[in-house]
């Protein structure tokens, strides 16, 4: 059957695709639909038609997939936050393995690689460690809400639906955060419904309050509130702040964040100091961070433990070699490593994170790490040794092709490749394919109820495999 835009149809999923949306293919014609489960039969409607493809959007599900399973989440079917909870854990695994497999044969062209079982996270529920809240003027109302004329209509704090730049879920619940910080946001919630000032608005840019972000240290099971305006206004932070601290003894610190940024970004112009210090305390194995407000770290802490142990097991040091990290970040890496290496240079483009990088050294009495500032490609040759194995952990979208010549170019016996994407990592395996054998790749699930899939590549030099 030809399938049209703006028609209606009755199809079976008989897959997932990579991005987690399910697939039907009538007539050989695949059709995108999200929220489906393989064994769905569902109603949808075609939004979206090109020439090879459609995209569908779920009306009713006719015949539910014999995997379906309930989820725990109230706002599952429209969050975009966690949506494979109706999919048992197990099968997300198989589903995340598949997508690197797929990825590296169809996108990097890359066959017979290894690629072992997902390692899975011990936790499914409450595992991140941070949360981003937006605050809106317009909130989101859930179906069964939208005829209950008794419901306020106006602000709410939480996550945006897909598709929709200015409205959130007002979010009671969360799952994937510790139980803690549900109850956190409520009193947040609470004052700011009181406080007579207006969340912001995107499209008016007016309203005073813009963000709440949680943050958790899993070590000290202790929290930091960040609290993201528009303007000072101290006197009313204050009452907030004074508020938490009395209620939470979990609270470590409450920062403020003041922007006037248009674009939906919850980085601050100005940090003010509420309560406590203006950081919290993280421990991966036996080494401590320094986390900030606007600073990155692994949202899943447990799981990264794990992740950093299949970098440990792939970069195989006897602390003879140097390592060169490069997207270095806040240092987790070379921090990690620096017990098996004589010595590690970390390259990193975002100044706070460098400074973090320094500061997580000196706090771990680290002295065989040096963090380098600046653009890869641009910074390389200030790397004063040839580096015997390079670990390279990239934003999603992957290497720039510079900094693939520049690893060729130094061409080490051994690389690590870390990855958030299975697609750039097909794509930058095949760049260094030519002088590289990819001997294996483990997956590492960071993210459950998510398509989100970590990855672990290692790399060795073609000739140093034919000389043993």
């Amino acid at each position: 059957m030809p399938v049209k835009k703006r028609k209606t149809y009755e199809l079976d999923i008989i897959d997932l695709a990579f991005g987690g949306k399910g697939l039907a293919k009538p007539d050989g014609f695949p059709v995108f639909v999200d929220r489906c489960v393989p064994g769905d039969r569902v109603f949808v409607k075609i939004f979206k038609k090109k020439k090879s493809w459609a995209e569908g959007r779920l009306i009713n599900i006719v015949t539910p997939s014999p995997l379906r399973r309930e989820a725990r989440c109230e706002y599952n079917r429209f969050c975009g936050g966690c949506k494979w909870q109706q999919l048992p854990y197990e099968r997300q695994l198989e589903y995340k393995k598949r997508h690197v497999v797929e990825s590296l044969a169809h996108i990097g062209r890359l066959k017979d690689v290894r690629v072992t079982d997902v390692v899975p996270s011990d936790y499914i529920y409450e595992y991140r460690n941070k949360m981003e809240f937006s605050c809106s003027a317009m909130r989101w109302l859930m179906p069964e809400e939208l005829a209950d004329e008794s419901v306020k209509k106006g602000f709410g704090i939480g996550l945006h639906v897909p598709g929709t730049f200015d409205k959130v879920i007002d979010i009671h619940t969360c799952h994937i955060m510790p139980a803690l910080g549900n109850d956190i946001l409520e009193t947040i919630r609470g004052f700011v419904a009181e406080s007579g000032l207006a969340a912001y608005h995107l499209r008016k840019h007016e309203g005073f309050w813009r963000f709440v972000m949680l943050r958790h240290s899993v070590a000290r099971d202790q929290w930091m509130v960040n609290l993201v305006t528009r303007e000072k206004r101290s006197d009313v932070i204050e009452s907030l702040s004074k508020q938490l601290v009395e209620k939470f003894s979990r609270i470590r610190c409450i920062v403020n964040n003041i922007t006037d940024a248009r674009s939906g970004v919850s980085t601050g112009k100005e940090e003010i100091l509420m309560h406590g210090e203006d950081h919290l305390i993280e421990k991966i194995g036996g080494y401590q961070f320094k986390i900030s407000a606007n600073s990155f770290f692994q949202t899943n802490t447990r799981a990264c433990e794990k992740l950093y142990t299949k970098v440990s097991n792939y970069a195989d040091l006897d602390g003879s070699q140097t390592v060169l990290d490069l997207y270095s970040g806040t240092g987790t890496i070379p921090i990690w490593l620096s017990g098996q290496a004589k010595k590690i240079y970390g390259i990193e483009i975002v100044h706070s994170a460098v400074v973090d990088a320094k500061e997580n050294a000196r706090l771990n009495g680290i002295d065989n790490c040096t963090f380098l500032e600046g653009d890869i490609k641009d910074v390389f040759r200030q790397v004063p040794e040839k580096p015997d194995v390079i670990i390279i952990d990239p934003p999603r979208v992957g290497m720039h092709k510079d900094v693939v010549g520049h690893v060729l170019a130094h061409s080490p016996g051994k690389i690590v490749y870390v990855s958030c994407n299975p697609a750039t990592l097909a794509r930058d395996l095949e760049m260094l394919a030519s002088r590289y054998a990819v001997l294996e790749v483990t997956p590492v699930d960071m993210f459950p109820h998510t398509y989100h899939i970590e990855s672990v590549a290692l790399l060795v030099k073609k000739r140093n495999l034919t000389h043993g």
